[in-house]
């Protein structure tokens, strides 16, 4: 019972999930961090049933006794360890949820007696953010090359079989504009992601009167909205309404919200922007305000809703493309919400249109 005990106070000491084994691979000790991990406490069951992975079961077996147990083949992608120690990548399903970890396999010190030690250092959250920047990154090389592949054709073309056509050369620089153009508002967009993802954590320290800043923003896109022949119906800015924000960062977002309103919209219908107070928001844990952006135009299938904060995620790729959208805007919307500490909410139903609702508080707690 003393040896145990030892073993004991050594893991909780350990800041990861960490177990011991006894010779014979049966769990005889865990911290409070593995137990949370693995469920239920796993002392006194064979570790093979703890954590079923077959290469942690073959590293285990291989340091409690090398001579009888084939060599675990080292991942060249780790840190080297010392020699009778395995560390290794695994994958598995814990705590409700799959992880991938880098799990270390030891001797158990002398001095604690005989067996083996396994701590398991979760990396989900770097897995998943290696996956993002791989992803972001495939997605921006396509997004330029795409548009960039069509204008070397173009300029090809230009050189030669449509060097003396006045007609082709007239429609292909066209078309090489309008495709420098959306290159330069995705590199724009792309400028503004970053800017907004850096100042995330840091809130805002201004005051703005959102009805004001609401009017500016209609003044500039309510021409937009009559030349796609929408009406555009404001309620609920007539008094001023003071809050804590940023207003170029707040400009852009109902700018955004507003002119994808006008882009889906069916013309000959309304783009309605209503502003109300909230007395208690409960994700807010306070008072605040709602503006809600709304369109009756062809709607958006439920499935596609919880993805369109996603960057370069689309609901219709082509449509989006040809009216110059980058696939950004809604993922800007949302950092800078977060940045606020408010809520983006979206409903949509198929047929009837959309609305987008931004909800910002009237103060922001400390904390």
């Amino acid at each position: 019972m003393g040896a145990l005990r030892r073993v004991s106070g050594f893991l909780d000491g350990v800041p990861v999930p960490m177990l011991a084994v006894d010779q014979t691979a049966r769990v005889v000790a865990a911290n409070q961090q593995a137990v949370a991990m693995f469920g239920n406490d796993p002392v006194g069951r064979p570790f093979v049933t703890v954590l079923r992975q077959p290469f942690v079961v073959q590293a285990v077996d291989w340091v409690l006794n090398p001579d009888a147990a084939p060599a675990p083949v080292p991942d060249p992608a780790l840190p080297t360890v010392p020699e009778g120690v395995v560390t290794l990548r695994a994958q598995f399903a814990a705590d409700g949820r799959d992880i991938v970890a880098e799990v270390t396999v030891a001797p158990l010190p002398s001095a604690l007696g005989r067996g083996a030690t396994i701590a398991v250092i979760d990396r989900s959250v770097q897995e998943e953010a290696e996956q993002m920047r791989r992803d972001f990154v495939a997605n921006v090389s396509h997004e330029l090359k795409t548009p960039l592949t069509g204008m070397i054709g173009f300029i090809e073309t230009l050189r030669g079989p449509a060097r003396d056509d006045a007609r082709a050369r007239d429609r292909f620089l066209d078309i090489m504009q309008r495709e420098a153009g959306r290159m330069s508002r995705l590199i724009s967009d792309l400028l503004s992601l970053s800017r907004v993802q850096a100042e995330e954590r840091r809130r805002p320290s201004g005051q703005v009167d959102l009805a004001s800043l609401l009017q500016g923003v209609l003044a500039m896109m309510t021409p937009r909205a009559e030349e796609a022949g929408l009406r555009v119906v404001a309620q609920g800015l007539d008094d001023a309404i003071r809050l804590p924000g940023d207003p170029d960062q707040l400009t852009q977002v109902f700018q955004n919200l507003i002119e994808n309103a006008i882009k889906y919209g069916a013309a000959g219908n309304e783009v309605g922007i209503t502003v109300s107070r909230i007395a208690h928001e409960p994700l807010l844990r306070g008072p605040g305000w709602a503006v809600a952006i709304s369109d009756q135009g062809e709607g958006i299938e439920e499935q596609h809703l919880p993805r369109l904060t996603e960057r370069f995620y689309r609901v219709d790729t082509h449509r989006a493309r040809a009216q110059g959208g980058t696939g950004l805007g809604l993922s800007i919307v949302k950092h800078i919400v977060n940045r606020h500490r408010g809520r983006l909410r979206i409903e949509s139903t198929r047929g009837e249109g959309s609305r987008f609702t931004v909800i910002l508080p009237e103060g922001l707690a400390r904390g």
